[in-house]
């Protein structure tokens, strides 16, 4: 999907530094992506989510707060509050850019930050939250040592991850009045609660009192194993498709319809995990899956192999033309069931082969219904003729050329 590095004024007219990750195919939805407490719009589970939902037609801006990352300003004179004003702030670009934001998406304090921002924006209609604090107050536990310090000289040099910080005054006395419930309870969009349960760091505690503030509609989906930052490429994964199928129920995704004259049967396969071999496969606007290898391989077996999609093909052909035929014929057939088996080695693609043919496909196919003998013979030769069997039996060309610039 092709990322935009763009920049915007923030709460103060400091400039932020933002990414606008847009889909390869329709634009269906704009979200917009708040970061965790002193993290950034790069960390691996922004990137991720906003790479899958961006496969899934959403638009996923994500930007540095101010005084973080490559954005300006200085983050001592920030506060929870400039947060949510750098999140308003974030919205009107994107009204300005003909793309206003119907979803909004915070992790940890940044879930707070978009739950007492949505208040303020009525063209939300949902928003999610990962590992987010009930009380802002709570990342305040942080730095703890260094209360005292910030309270008699108004600033303190903190370290958080490793990395130094200057933490302001006003940055604690913001927080502590920071309580979330009036904001909650007024929220006129759908929420969706995703917290890990042994999240060390913001404890399941605060999801349950934030769903208990919150008017339906409200889910709540826990994210068993995974940590507080979503480290793990399989959590943050697995969180954009809770978010993504969850939104659709909110959002208008219903794709537009092709141009005229578009070509029909384009099937676009985009690159999801250059560390991998994870790919995005749209199949036009409308139907999308996840092509990778098995782990032993390379891959992280989060989608069908290659020849697991060939295999797929032959065995929903074979289905169809048995469908098919025996709808025609008036045959009492109840059911089919196909099984196919490829026997094909994975790690022999790359050899140089002699021409001989090394594929071989097994296929099974079982006929529910009262059908005589003679019906199950000539439906098994029908099942010879499907298109798909008798492209793989003949030889293929591949036409291929290199195009500048991204689909």
């Amino acid at each position: 999907m092709p990322t935009h590095r763009i920049t915007f004024p923030g709460h103060d007219g400091s400039t932020l530094a933002a990414r606008l990750d847009m889909p390869d195919g329709p634009h269906l939805a704009t979200a917009l992506f708040a970061h965790c407490f002193t993290c950034g719009k790069d960390i691996p589970a922004a990137r991720r989510i906003a790479a899958r939902l961006a496969g899934m037609g959403i638009a996923v801006l994500r930007f540095d707060f101010t005084g973080l990352g490559h954005s300006e300003g200085e983050f001592a004179n920030t506060s929870f509050t400039s947060n949510v004003d750098d999140l308003i702030a974030a919205c009107t670009y994107l009204d300005g850019d003909g793309k206003p934001p119907s979803l909004l998406i915070g992790h940890s304090l940044g879930g707070a930050a978009v739950l007492k921002a949505a208040s303020q924006m009525d063209q939300i209609k949902a928003v999610a939250t990962i590992g987010a604090p009930f009380d802002p107050e709570h990342v305040t536990h942080n730095f703890a040592d260094a209360l005292p310090e910030i309270i008699a000289n108004g600033v303190a040099e903190v370290s958080l991850g490793g990395r130094p910080f200057n933490i302001g005054k006003g940055f604690i006395e913001d927080v502590a009045s920071g309580a979330l419930t009036p904001a909650i309870a007024k929220l006129n969009a759908a929420l969706l609660i995703l917290h890990a349960p042994r999240d060390e760091i913001v404890s399941i505690d605060n999801a349950s009192q934030i769903f208990l503030a919150a008017k339906h509609p409200k889910s709540f989906v826990t994210l068993d194993n995974g940590d507080h930052l979503v480290a793990r490429a399989a959590d943050a994964e697995y969180a954009a498709d809770v978010i993504a199928t969850w939104a659709a129920r909110y959002l208008p995704l219903k794709p537009p319809a092709p141009p005229p004259g578009a070509p029909e049967g384009i099937v676009r396969v985009s690159e999801a995990d250059p560390s991998g071999y994870l790919q995005d496969v749209m199949s036009g606007p409308n139907h999308h899956a996840l092509a990778d290898e098995p782990a032993a391989y390379g891959g992280t077996n989060r989608g069908m192999s290659p020849y697991g999609f060939l295999s797929a093909g032959l065995g929903a052909c074979t289905s169809m033309t048995i469908r098919m035929y025996a709808r025609r014929k008036g045959w009492p057939l109840e059911h089919v069931n196909v099984d196919i088996c490829h026997d094909k080695v994975h790690a022999q693609d790359a050899e140089t082969g002699s021409g001989d043919k090394i594929d071989t496909w097994r296929r099974r196919i079982y006929l529910t219904g009262d059908l005589t003998g003679d019906q199950r013979q000539r439906l098994l030769e029908i099942a010879d003729k499907c298109p798909v069997h008798r492209t793989l039996e003949r030889s293929s060309e591949v036409l291929t050329e290199l195009v500048d610039g991204p689909a």
